[in-house]
């Protein structure tokens, strides 16, 4: 989890160095309005596992080996399986016999496994040192639905996941946790590609422990990839999960799943109580994007017209607006916009009187796109010889710069 970076009473810059993390010297800068700011945003308690490490590394920057030595064992004592401290340790031991200028400096071990927890300390500084903006709100989460609590976004490019709270529909930051995803990176294309994909998820089932082998910890939360938009572009695989990790493993590097999210135990554990079946949004971005809330406002807004003006059009039966506000390339299932149109002529046209009910709406957009959203809602629809209410799910997509928002995939959620 998220945990305090160094004491705001701190008034001079420190820099720490770590030659080699990611092939050369990676300087990383803590200014005293830095650590202020940091201050403010943390909500995690100062004894966390990895505000543990970040402390022990600032002393270290600071020649402070003794103190730094204390924390990296007090942390090794409730977590005996965290590589990555028993590695600074090793440099800290080492480091009374000759100078030391890298993580890992030992001379006789793999590279690999070096190279991959110099990855993971660099991924776990880089969130202690580029602190979350609080008067931000994240891109993708536009309005939240009443019934769904709390949305995850995990973001690839930083190995870091975000929790937020609903309040009122709109996002509240709550915690973010060090995450593992694919070996080959992000934008999963098909089965077996060890990629994480990217898109707009919901959790599909919750896996005890009793289903599942020690590799994935406690529990898994599997999400629904491929999604929609996944399969209308002929992306494949299956078994994409949020899981935690084996027991002699407390967390494992920035890279190393075969595309699935992996937590530290704790962490999903701590993660677990938050996440519905079938409700909760599980946003993947290979890089998390912030705007400010009345960016966001504004385009939830116009979002949420188009989808008043789409429920309006079906309820009147006027045929020629309702059509207008489909794409030409939508589809549902093996339905094209042809049939799909030919249907609903003939169950909701003027002739055929009904009303339609929508609420529990939910509006995200898509990562790394601007023209893309998907909005969910509780359609309740009634007419003289039918009444139903069903779960919704429809992808808007912009035509261009200056055009219009069009529906251009449909179907039950």
């Amino acid at each position: 989890m998220n945990v305090q970076t160094p004491s705001a009473g701190c008034t001079r810059r420190l820099i720490i160095m770590l030659a080699g993390i990611t092939g050369a010297a990676l300087s990383l800068w803590i200014t005293a309005a830095l650590a202020e700011e940091a201050l403010a945003l943390s909500t995690a308690s100062t004894t966390g596992p990895e505000s543990i490490l970040v402390k022990s590394l600032q002393e270290i920057s600071e020649s402070r080996m003794d103190s730094a030595l204390n924390g990296i064992e007090q942390l090794l004592k409730t977590n005996p399986n965290f590589r990555l401290a028993h590695l600074i340790k090793g440099d800290l031991l080492l480091a009374r016999a000759r100078p030391i200028h890298t993580i890992g400096e030992t001379g006789t071990a793999i590279q690999q496994p070096i190279d991959d927890l110099r990855e993971e300390a660099r991924a776990r500084l880089q969130r202690h040192l580029a602190p979350i903006p609080l008067d931000m709100t994240p891109k993708y989460l536009l309005q939240m639905p009443p019934e769904q609590k709390y949305a995850i976004i995990a973001d690839t490019g930083r190995s870091r996941l975000y929790l937020y709270k609903n309040v009122d529909g709109s996002p509240r930051y709550l915690a973010d946790y060090y995450i593992s995803t694919g070996k080959n990176g992000s934008q999963k294309l098909k089965e077996g590609d060890k990629k994480t994909p990217i898109g707009v998820y919901f959790v599909t089932d919750n896996l005890p422990r009793q289903r599942l082998s020690d590799f994935y910890g406690g529990m898994a939360f599997p999400i629904n990839y491929p999604n929609e938009w996944d399969k209308r572009h002929g992306r494949s695989g299956y078994g994409i999960w949020l899981h935690g990790t084996p027991p002699d493993t407390y967390s494992r590097p920035p890279r190393a799943s075969d595309g699935c999210v992996v937590l530290a135990n704790d962490d999903l554990n701590a993660l677990a109580s938050t996440l519905q079946v079938g409700i909760t949004s599980v946003i993947i971005s290979d890089q998390m994007e912030w705007v400010k809330p009345h960016d966001a406002a504004a385009l939830r807004r116009k979002l949420a017209q188009h989808l008043e003006r789409w429920r309006r059009s079906w309820e009147s039966g006027n045929m020629d607006d309702y059509v207008a506000i489909y794409g030409n390339d939508f589809s549902s299932g093996e339905q094209k916009l042809t049939e799909w149109m030919r249907d609903k002529q003939q169950a909701g046209g003027e002739k055929n009187p009904h009303k339609v009910g929508i609420s529990n709406v939910g509006i995200f957009l898509y990562p790394g796109r601007d023209d893309l959203a998907v909005i969910n809602f509780d359609e309740e629809y009634s007419s003289n010889d039918l009444s139903n209410k069903m779960k919704k799910r429809q992808y808007w997509m912009k035509e261009d710069k200056s055009g219009s928002w069009k529906i251009i995939y449909e179907s039950a959620a």
